[in-house]
């Protein structure tokens, strides 16, 4: 597998932990892309001009036969808006592609995977998330499964999804106003959990999180996610200096990946796995943590006004 050049483009995004993207750009080398992508946010402060000109500067390190492209920031879009502007300028070159952030560590086995199901379903407006994560214990006989769930530490879509994205999720009010979420889910708990988030979405009590507007959106859309069978990434950020949103480190972190075995095994039906969805819920979507969050944030909120 490692003589077979990646046909795929691939985005990598990037800011301040130049360690980290360098073990992250190791992986990518192994498939020896054609086509690379480099995105990096602009530093808040002077202090963090000397990390983010590190990160720009890997891209010396590409030593092989690839076509790159790069999108540095003159200034700081945070954690919300500068993927998203990352991901605008990919799909607008590209029609389909694999997205990693600089602190996913990818198998070489998740880029052919994911190369073979953007082509396999990409006419298939039932699906549109392929994710490279699978924190669960659910045994398939299938190479993956799939899941109203949209799992993105490593994943990659079709530019026909991204461009029903909406960052900000103008039409919540009127969507919440139908119970809409209730027709997604018959738990009155996973209702509450997923209205709480896209409230504070929409009203901007969350202000740096891009990727519950995906989740979103593939719930507005149908849209399903194919989660593979073992997980396929680690995510090396956890707890580490830089981190956002997880500062503290949790059994997710450097948790094993594994291989994908090809040829895959594809499922007859394209049908929701309700065990490992019930899962996801579960385990990573907890209300009380949630509503305590929610809190947190309002105060926040209320002290830089007052």
């Amino acid at each position: 597998m490692s003589d077979k050049r990646l046909n795929t483009p691939i985005l990598l995004i990037g800011f301040n932990r130049p360690d980290l993207i360098k073990r992250v750009l190791a992986q990518i080398k192994l498939v020896k892309p054609r086509k690379l992508y480099l995105a990096v946010d602009g530093a808040r402060n002077n202090d963090e001009e000397m990390k983010v000109r590190l990160v720009k500067n890997i891209i010396k390190l590409v030593d092989w036969d690839c076509k790159v492209k790069t999108l540095f920031a003159d200034q700081n879009y945070g954690c919300k808006l500068g993927p998203v502007r990352a991901m605008n300028w990919f799909f607008k070159n590209e029609e389909a592609g694999i997205i990693l952030e600089d602190d996913v560590l990818a198998d070489e086995s998740f880029f052919y995977y994911c190369q073979e199901l953007l082509e396999k379903y990409k006419n298939n407006n039932r699906i549109g998330t392929i994710s490279g994560d699978n924190y669960t214990k659910i045994y398939d006989r299938n190479s993956y499964l799939f899941s109203k769930y949209s799992q993105t530490w490593g994943w990659a879509t079709w530019r026909r999804v991204w461009n029903k994205y909406d960052i900000e999720i103008m039409d919540w009010p009127e969507k919440n106003s139908n119970n809409w979420l209730k027709n997604v889910f018959n738990n009155y708990w996973t209702v509450s959990y997923w209205k709480l988030v896209f409230y504070q979405i929409y009203n901007n009590v969350i202000t740096t999180a891009w990727d519950y507007q995906w989740t979103y959106m593939s719930w507005k859309y149908n849209l399903l996610t194919i989660i593979p069978k073992n997980n396929l990434v680690t995510n090396i950020g956890i707890g580490v200096e830089g981190a956002t949103h997880t500062k503290v480190k949790n059994v997710l972190f450097e948790y094993p990946r594994h291989k994908i075995i090809f040829p895959l095994v594809h499922p007859k039906n394209i049908e929701i796995n309700k065990k490992l969805d019930n899962y996801i819920q579960k385990n990573g979507y907890v209300l009380w943590k949630e509503v305590g969050m929610f809190f947190v944030r309002k105060y926040k909120q209320l002290a830089k006004t007052s």
